[in-house]
């Protein structure tokens, strides 16, 4: 009995001894910093219009060589919740890799088997939008407004005069960015 008592009084003398210093080596200041900006935007991003994918389907390669392009396919971006009183415009700027043969053109994912082509981006009426440059600006309604682009194919000057675009799945990204005045 009496060494069970020992034992107690001595394992009970080392979890307070170890109480009283254990957290104090432990602990350390200043280590942990929050940084963040509050920012009051005009309007929100539509829930599911976060990623906007744009199928273009079968495109035959003789239409390419034929017509260097294929027709355009429409895309919208929705944002919703605009306030006016907030901000009048937005401009978008689509970032991403450019095609080094065709200036402006978005480039296709490397992981693509198709070659010899780029995506084109175009505004709405139709005028050419450069990857990597904003859009002119576009006003925002209050509640929905809609920014309506497009985009299409187009073969490599090269590959479309040798006929070497290559066939097969092709995938192109750009991120879109909002910026409002």
């Amino acid at each position: 009995m009496k060494t069970d008592n020992r034992w107690r009084w001595l394992i009970s003398a080392c979890c307070l001894l170890l109480s009283l210093t254990g957290t104090k080596g432990l602990a350390a200041g200043d280590n942990l910093h929050f940084h963040g900006i509050l920012v009051d935007e005009p309007c929100t991003i539509h829930p599911g219009d976060e990623t906007v994918e744009l199928p273009f389907g079968n495109i035959p390669d003789k239409n390419l060589y034929a017509y260097q392009r294929t027709p355009s396919k429409a895309f919208r971006i929705r944002l919703s919740e605009c306030d006016t009183s907030i901000g009048k415009r937005v401009t978008v700027l689509f970032a991403g890799d450019e095609n080094p043969f065709i200036s402006g053109a978005l480039a296709i994912s490397p992981g693509s088997q198709a070659a010899g082509i780029a995506v084109g981006l175009e505004n709405a009426d139709g005028s050419p939008l450069a990857v990597n440059q904003e859009s002119p600006q576009i006003a925002l309604n209050d509640g929905l407004t809609l920014l309506n682009f497009q985009a299409f194919v187009q073969g490599e000057p090269d590959a479309l005069a040798n006929k070497t675009i290559k066939r097969g799945p092709f995938s192109a990204i750009a991120t879109f960015h909002l910026n409002y005045d």
